[in-house]
């Protein structure tokens, strides 16, 4: 289990006052699709993207996005932006009547696709944040963490047919030690 690493984004803002964090919105991410093991999603929230490095990233040149977490392949956890910070992860979105799910949830991302499985290294580490996440925001419930595609329907897929709910769960439950690092 390494440290939670940390990158600043600029990609922020504070949560509006009196919203209390009780979600947490699981994504998906590949740059470019399809990619797994490029630096170019850490650049991409920290506001330092080269979009002409690949004419896949094009169409990102004034895109500003940000999550709160991000899990690669191997497990390694990277923070973005603070918990209590208001990250740009989840557009337009609404959960059960709520509209903006960014006020009110933390966006965990995993490097991954609708294609490739997501790694047992990305369950277990996502399990462990996210419960972690849950002892430090109690509000936050195994029926509160979802996907993209729950809050954003009409827009998104992810985390997609790929990520494992059943699995995922069971991971949930059976985690014993928790992330202490994570601000």
């Amino acid at each position: 289990m390494q440290p939670v690493r940390w990158l600043a984004s600029p990609h922020f803002n504070h949560r509006p006052p009196g919203i209390g964090i009780d979600l947490i919105a699981v994504h998906a991410i590949s740059l470019p699709p399809g990619e797994f093991g490029s630096a170019y999603i850490d650049d991409f929230f920290t506001g330092n993207l080269d979009t002409a490095a690949d004419s896949c990233l094009a169409d990102l040149q004034d895109v500003r996005v940000s999550a709160h977490f991000v899990i690669d392949r191997q497990g390694i956890i990277t923070q973005f932006v603070a918990c209590t910070d208001r990250a740009w992860h989840a557009g337009r979105s609404s959960w059960q009547g709520r509209d903006n799910c960014n006020d009110f949830a933390i966006g965990i991302e995993l490097i991954g696709d609708e294609t490739h499985p997501f790694t047992r290294l990305q369950y277990r580490e996502c399990a462990r944040l996210c419960r972690t996440l849950m002892q430090r925001f109690t509000n936050i419930t195994k029926d509160r963490i979802v996907g993209h595609q729950d809050i954003a329907p009409d827009r998104k897929w992810d985390p997609g047919r790929q990520w494992d709910w059943t699995h995922f769960r069971r991971s949930l439950a059976s985690i014993k030690h928790l992330i202490p690092d994570i601000q």
